[in-house]
């Protein structure tokens, strides 16, 4: 009770109009949604709170205190304080004054400036970055916990409990992207302007990061059952899972008008491509080029060449195909393949795909040309006769007929080209075509396609600026003509990627990054008219050096990316994005005569379809009341099913859009009279359109259907050739829109209870936190464990796994303190424990009721996997279902790795991960105790990976390594006011090991790692130690 009454307080504050007690008075704006989403969790309440800030902090200087003095803060006042990203122009007449703006006096108000300054005191004056910081009260230890160890997962390394006692349990949320650095003193400051502005562009940076980081932990809670909260245009929170319902029918993310333009009727589905068969970090690339392949019954997009890969960042000559409609990657391993290089363009023409200049290193730009032969896979050198085609690349390519149009490009002189190239594909001959009219400037990473006779020109860089504007290059009359068009053009930007789809012409993407990157520009070829549509999804893909290519009504996007300053390297992940709605309703599917100028209001039609015979009639046996019946449509109808369902009032709106288990179909809840209507429709078997009564009217893209000039008898129609089925509702929940899960389920449970007449003291057993492991929900053990629950299991579990919306649930059981470690998990609703768990590009398989699975480990696995190990053997001494030694293998690129194992459901799970992750030829299991199996004397690196110690196998991973040392990463729990005695007896404890083997090494410890909490005041260490030969 005390928990709930320190709550409802802490949330009328939050309420109120007071100001609180922080500097700023208020919470920050860009928390708002995070803090209101951990509010909305029974368990959990922020008692604190700051979004990350860059200050000038002016504090009294350091003077020595007597060793028995009590320790004071030093106070200090801000100079300057900004939760947004800092302006240097604001920052700069603080530290800098003129001498109309003296420093101690109109420099800053009194607010602002140091009160110690204004007494006549010399104060330090320190720059200063502060990420994000929260404090958390949670209701018990074991919600702490779970709050943590989900932090550290987002990002927040250095999140943990600070305080646990019988009162209070708080949590800090942060993580160590902070800066200080000393300027001087309010009488001198020893620095120049110019390295203010530099660490004012680094703490920006570091801002941003911060707010990436942020967003990540929000999305996170949300998709584990926090519910989530926005502000509507009043000002008026509003529930997020109305929004949540209408992504799930169409796809992963909609797109939308923006740029002041009234938002789009017509929305864009967005989805990922989940990618199987090989790794997808494979195609995490920039720089690379793509083309679709269709042999007829399928189509797919091949991939060659760019920057990145797995493992260690190269360029690179891979060929890979991706279907994007199963995600199926295939790897083509062709002998004889070009050098790798970035920045080439790759060009289909009938079978064959030419590649076409490029760079393979800083010194060495290409002009070659390679064909590939797609029939039989086979790459072949073409010697080119002609016009000289000088070495470029971030040229651009576009096929007409069988020649190839190449524009522009940086040569060896990182000289800027104008010149327009055509390469004929039959005589292999290139040609300069000069040309005439208004020629485009020279430019470089700009975008190039075909439409009709037309080559298109758009964007790029001319050496001192980025380009927005449209050229046209018609090949035959050889004229150059500056478009002029009408709308927004798409703004200014380079290493974008150019698009076309029916009769629009697309521009996604480029540098430089900004809100407006995050846009789809699209050019009515016929109109010439431009309109701009937001893709707004989740993860905001880095959309620069990327491929974008049309697979049938999709838009199919692969890689992208940049190098960041500190933040290191960022690549895009593979999704598509459904263009069909871009189309009018009656180019889609329907044969209709565009001379028709027939038109039925939507009101008229209404009142007729109303007084029709369709609609009077009354409830038979064989309809189905409303809450049962839904309307499934294919996922690329979904959206314009949807608006029509809605438009007519069809659409059930007090019952869930819930998606198929195959993902393909979308199932809309429908009133009891379209039921009817649909089912009477389908029984006579007419088609509104054959007989030419009724017609919608067929109108250019201008954002969406007009749906009010399309008649009841035509949507229907539509419907029914869209293949839409009337289906038995397979869920059938209702819409409760400002209900949590655990909301949800505890109102159900409830329920049963009293209909079973048992104690509603039951309900405070049921969890209010949960885990996921792939498509299991895994409860705490301490949930549902009267065994009274066991007389209702079989009408409990299903309603337990319907609100939580899963098909599998388990409940969690301490891991056994046996040497195996083995799991106790439960399996509660479902057929087995095996899940499928991908994780930084690799893939975990195992089954969940026998084998471990160790969360809190993310970043060490990650750690280990950038480490540069390809010419390494290493030893695994505790290998599990391959923690660590799949990221050794997979994305480190070692040369061999001994995995030791004794767990033998481990061992079966490890062996099945080797395989999926193609990576089983580079790797020895050893089944058995590691101090009977371990190899001797052959290991650059041993990992000791298990906690809560794996002394007993300190003497095994010094014997592994070779006569010349290596390194060891141990791993410990360890109290944090222990950390140094535990240092120094792992060094001590490895030097002794070391002497007795007979070895004279120096041993040292290079680094310790803080991976997480794993409980109060415990932390999971790892002591990297090289052992060296002197």
């Amino acid at each position: 009770m005390e928990f709930e009454k320190r709550k409802a307080a802490t949330l009328s504050s939050l309420a109120s109009s007071k100001t609180d007690k922080s500097p700023k008075g208020t919470v920050d704006t860009h928390l708002i949604p995070l803090i209101n989403t951990i509010n909305s969790h029974p368990s959990y309440f922020t008692t604190s709170s700051c979004s990350g800030r860059v200050s000038i902090l002016s504090q009294p200087k350091w003077t020595p205190t007597p060793p028995t003095s009590k320790k004071k803060a030093r106070g200090g006042s801000w100079l300057f304080i900004s939760h947004d990203l800092a302006n240097p122009n604001s920052l700069l007449p603080l530290l800098f004054p003129s001498e109309s703006t003296e420093f101690t006096t109109e420099s800053a108000s009194s607010a602002d400036r140091p009160s110690e300054s204004a007494a006549g005191l010399v104060t330090e004056l320190v720059f200063r970055f502060e990420p994000l910081i929260i404090a958390v009260e949670c209701r018990d230890i074991e919600a702490a916990q779970f709050l943590v160890s989900f932090a550290i997962k987002s990002g927040f390394r250095e999140s943990g409990i600070t305080s646990a006692n019988n009162k209070r349990v708080i949590v800090g949320i942060r993580c160590s992207i902070r800066m200080e650095v000393p300027l001087g003193d309010s009488d001198r400051i020893l620095v120049s302007e110019e390295y203010v502005k530099f660490l004012v562009d680094v703490a920006n940076q570091k801002m941003e990061a911060n707010w990436k980081r942020t967003q990540g932990f929000l999305s996170g809670l949300i998709d584990n059952g926090f519910q989530r909260h926005t502000v509507s245009e009043n000002g008026e929170r509003r529930d997020g899972d109305d929004d949540q319902s209408e992504r799930t029918a169409n796809g992963d993310a909609h797109i939308g008008m923006v740029g002041g333009e009234k938002a789009a009727d017509c929305s864009l589905p967005v989805s990922s491509i989940l990618v199987a068969g090989e790794s997808v970090e494979k195609l995490f690339l920039w720089g690379h080029s793509a083309c679709v392949l269709d042999n007829g019954s399928n189509k797919s997009v091949l991939v060659f060449g760019g920057f990145g890969g797995i493992g260690r960042h190269a360029r690179r000559n891979d060929c890979f195909l991706l279907d994007p409609f199963n995600g199926k990657l295939k790897a083509n391993d062709v002998e004889g393949a070009p050098s790798p290089r970035l920045g080439h363009t790759a060009s289909l023409v009938a079978d064959l795909v030419f590649i076409i200049g490029g760079r393979a290193d800083p010194s060495s730009i290409l002009n070659d040309v390679w064909v590939l032969n797609t029939a039989n896979m086979e790459w072949k050198l073409i010697q080119c006769t002609g016009s000289v085609f000088s070495s470029r690349h971030r040229h651009s390519a576009a096929v007409v007929g069988s020649n190839i149009y190449v524009y522009g490009g940086l040569n060896n002189n990182d000289t800027i080209l104008s010149s327009l190239h055509v390469f004929n594909t039959g005589n292999l001959q290139w040609k300069e075509v000069l040309g005439d009219g208004e020629r485009p400037c020279a430019r470089h990473s700009h975008s190039m396609l075909a439409y009709g006779s037309k080559v298109f020109v758009f964007g790029g860089y001319n050496g001192e600026r980025a380009l927005g504007d449209l050229y046209s290059f018609d090949v035959q009359t050889c004229m150059w003509k500056l478009e002029k068009t009408d709308g927004r053009s798409p703004h200014a930007r380079f290493s974008h990627s150019m698009f076309v789809y029916k009769d629009f012409l697309g521009v996604i993407g480029g540098c430089p990054v900004g809100q407006h990157f995050q846009e789809l520009a699209l050019l009515d070829l016929q109109s010439h008219t431009w309109k701009q549509v937001t893709l707004d999804y989740i993860g905001k893909e880095l959309l620069v050096r990327t491929t974008a290519n049309v697979v049938g009504d999709d838009l199919v996007i692969i890689g992208g990316g940049a190098a960041c300053y500190a933040f290191g390297t960022k690549f895009s992940k593979p999704f598509k994005v459904n263009l069909l709605p871009l189309v009018p309703l009656g180019d889609k599917l329907m044969p209709t005569e565009k001379n028709v100028n027939f038109r039925v209001s939507h009101a008229e039609n209404a009142e007729a379809l109303t007084q029709s015979p369709v609609m009077n009639f009354e409830a038979e046996k064989h309809l189905l009341v409303s809450y049962n019946r839904v309307l499934q449509l294919e996922k690329k109808y979904a959206k314009m099913g949807k608006d029509i369902l809605k438009n007519f009032g069809w659409l059930d709106l007090g019952r869930k859009v819930y998606t198929k288990e195959d993902g393909l179909h979308i199932c809309f809840p429908i009133t009891e009279k379209f039921s009817a209507m649909f089912l009477k429709k389908h029984d006579q078997d007419v088609d509104v359109f054959e007989e030419g009564n009724d017609t919608f009217v067929c109108k250019p893209f201008t954002g969406g259907i007009l749906l009010n000039e399309v008649s009841c008898s035509t949507a229907l129609n539509f419907l029914k050739k869209c293949g839409a089925t009337n289906l038995a509702n397979e869920v059938g929940e209702v819409r409760k829109s400002s209900k949590s899960p655990f909301q949800t389920m505890n109102e159900s449970i409830a329920l049963l209870i009293k209909q079973k007449d048992l104690a509603e003291t039951l309900l405070e057993q049921l969890p209010n936190r949960w885990e996921r492991l792939g498509d299991i929900v895994v409860l705490p053990a301490t949930s549902f464990k009267d065994p009274i629950w066991d007389s209702i299991s079989k009408e409990l579990w299903p309603i337990v796994a319907k609100s939580l919306n899963t098909r599998r649930v388990a409940r969690q059981g301490r891991v056994a303190s046996t040497g195996t470690r083995d799991s106790t998990l439960e399996i509660l609703v479902g057929d087995n424990g095996w899940v499928d768990h991908r994780e930084n590009g690799i893939l975990y398989s195992f089954d969940a009721t026998k084998c471990m699975f160790s969360w809190g480990n993310l970043s060490e696995k990650l750690r280990m996997g950038n480490l540069e190990c390809k010419d390494e053997v290493i030893v695994d001494l505790f290998a599990g279902i391959g923690y660590f030694t799949l990221p050794f293998l997979v994305r480190a690129k070692a040369k061999l790795v001994y995995a030791c194992e004794w767990n033998p459901h481990a061992v079966e799970a490890l062996r099945r991960n080797l395989e999926v992750n193609s990576v089983s030829d580079r790797c020895i299991v050893l089944e058995g105790d590691n101090r009977m199996t371990a190899p001797k004397g052959i290991a650059n690196r041993v990992c000791l990976g298990l906690l809560p110690t794996s002394e007993d196998s300190w003497a095994t991973a010094v014997r592994a390594l070779r006569s010349e040392g290596g390194m060891l990463h141990v791993h410990g729990n360890v109290k944090d006011s222990q950390e140094s005695l535990w240092t120094a007896h792992v060094l001590k404890s490895i030097d002794e090991i070391a002497r007795f083997e007979g070895h004279c090494w120096e041993v040292s410890i290079e680094h310790v790692e803080r991976v997480k909490w794993y409980a109060p005041h415990i932390r999971h260490l790892v002591a990297d130690v090289r052992c060296s030969s002197f």
